[in-house]
């Protein structure tokens, strides 16, 4: 079974996130933060990390960075998932390698689309 973390400051949106990433079939475990994100990377690698942009002190592009520049991480799926419509975070986060790009509100046929199209579904 795929696993994935979900690493957002919102506890109710990781929360959420995880309910839907479940009834798809997928393992999931959240991180309230940016910086317990990155520790829950130590413990265990993901089969996917669904990652929250805006965030305090650590913003999701510094956690995306450090898992390209891990050799281990590198090639872990990241789908960024943000309320942040701006073009130019879309175009940053696929130019950092995440494989899609959610806008929020999401739900769980939005997710399952972004899925099957980057085949982690």
């Amino acid at each position: 079974m795929p696993s994935a973390l979900v690493i957002d400051d919102n506890r109710q949106m990781a929360d959420s996130l995880c309910q839907m990433l479940k009834l798809l079939g997928i393992k999931a475990e959240a991180a309230y933060g940016a910086r317990t994100g990155i520790l829950t990377f130590t413990k265990k690698i993901p089969s996917m990390v669904l990652l929250d942009i805006n965030m305090p002190s650590v913003d999701g592009f510094e956690v995306l960075g450090y898992l390209r520049r891990q050799p281990v991480l590198e090639n872990t799926p990241v789908i960024v998932v943000t309320s942040d419509d701006q073009p130019e975070t879309a175009r940053r986060s696929k130019e950092m390698g995440a494989l899609a790009f959610i806008l929020k509100p999401v739900t769980v046929e939005s997710l399952e689309k972004a899925l099957k199209e980057v085949n982690l579904l």
